[in-house]
């Protein structure tokens, strides 16, 4: 009998020195290879703790987590190696609007929007006025425009569109050519051959998830637009909303951590987060916003 529990004994003590051994080798792993996610620690009682007492059993599991990063028996603490983006670009509010007052209206900004270390194309800032350019870009693809459709969400007309796409991102001091761009890229030119439909009005895939998820409808045009809005600027700053939010994912989003078109793709994203999956997403929209400047 005491053999017995002799051996029992020991495989507990065996099992719970496998599992700090694994536990190491995972840290080890996040901290070698930088891949941006935490580790959550649990007591025995399944209990979240940031602190482990020498002795007492550990269980991790991995979050997706760009700020913290947790070690085994120790407390959690900022990723010392995080890279520092808060001075560059248009991260923080641009210069031009320090000291200006928003009377409500509207903002047009002649500044590149480039002018960062890496030559990123940044979401934030004021919308250059480019109406004209996003209608004759869109004309220039050979498609009819669905006014018999969106209509009756408040935009029978690419112009009307268009103003639309300006008016909802100079609310939140976002780039209207990028929201055009997005949406352009999102919906096929306003083709809508995805999961969404085209009287959800939801321009740029918010809530698909693929396998014929249909994402999020919206009651008209305007409100699908400015959700959209509200999700860019939740990814591009930590600036609070201006506006009621009607994004339902807004919550779901790692606040700053797609400041320019660049890293809105996942694959290309520093942080491991972004908008979409597929490959050089921010590529295809950089091709758009390229075009659309360059009037062809």
């Amino acid at each position: 009998m005491s053999h017995g529990i002799k051996k029992a004994e020991i495989q507990t003590k065996y099992m719970k020195k496998i599992k700090r051994i694994m536990a190491v080798l995972i840290c080890m792993t996040i901290t070698l290879t930088g891949i941006p996610v935490s580790v959550n620690a649990e007591n025995s009682g399944g209990k979240s703790v940031q602190t482990m007492e020498t002795g007492n059993e550990l269980f991790i599991t991995l979050e997706e987590n760009t700020r913290y990063r947790w070690n085994v028996n120790d407390s959690a603490e900022k990723n010392s190696q995080e890279t520092n983006h808060s001075g560059e670009g248009q991260i923080s509010k641009p210069k031009y609007l320090e000291n200006a007052e928003n009377n409500g209206e509207e903002i047009i900004s002649d500044e590149d929007p480039t002018d960062n270390t890496y030559g990123y194309y940044t979401i934030m800032g004021g919308t250059t006025d480019l109406r004209f350019e996003m209608c004759s870009l869109y004309n220039s693809q050979g498609c009819t425009y669905p006014s018999e459709e969106l209509s009756g969400g408040g935009a029978s007309d690419i112009d009307t569109f268009c103003n639309i796409i300006v008016e909802e991102a100079n609310a939140e001091n976002v780039r209207g050519e990028v929201v055009f761009a997005q949406a352009m890229l999102e919906t096929g030119w306003l083709s809508f051959g995805g999961d969404a439909g085209i009287d959800q009005f939801n321009f740029a895939g918010l809530g698909t998830t693929g396998g014929g998820v249909k994402g999020i409808a919206f009651p008209d045009v305007r409100t699908g637009i400015r959700a959209q809005v509200q999700h860019l600027k939740a990814y591009a700053s930590t600036d609070s909303l201006n506006q009621e939010c009607v994004d339902e994912r807004f919550d779901y989003v790692t606040r700053e951590t797609a400041p320019y078109v660049e890293w809105l793709g996942i694959q290309e994203n520093p942080y491991g987060g972004g908008w979409a999956a597929g490959k050089d997403y921010g590529s295809k929209l950089r091709k758009i916003l390229a075009d659309l400047k360059s009037g062809t």
